[in-house]
């Protein structure tokens, strides 16, 4: 887990101890995109509503990265895919 998924991963704990998320997950799952082409999100977060979203945490978006995640995003449609980057002192989200 590099800085920023670490600095991530103490957000969701807040937001675990606000009641806000049930649960989280550093990287629990490998999907296939192709042949020889796998996406592994950092995280699987479980909101309290007990939707699952997948969350991708970056520093900068590099094109074969986001094309990845929209790919996965339609691929594996029974979860919602979120980018998050730092933004400052707080999160951005970004719904695929």
């Amino acid at each position: 887990m590099n800085k920023t998924e670490q600095a991530y991963a103490d957000h969701l704990r807040l937001l675990m101890l606000a009641g806000e998320v049930i649960s989280y997950e550093f990287e629990p799952l490998r999907l296939r995109l192709a042949d020889k082409t796998f996406y592994t999100p950092d995280f699987m977060v479980v909101r309290k509503d007990g939707l699952i979203e997948l969350h991708e945490v970056k520093g900068f978006w590099e094109d074969d990265a986001r094309v990845k995640i929209k790919v996965a995003a339609k691929q594996h449609w029974m979860f919602t895919f979120v980018c998050v980057m730092r933004q400052g002192a707080n999160w951005s989200l970004e719904a695929f």
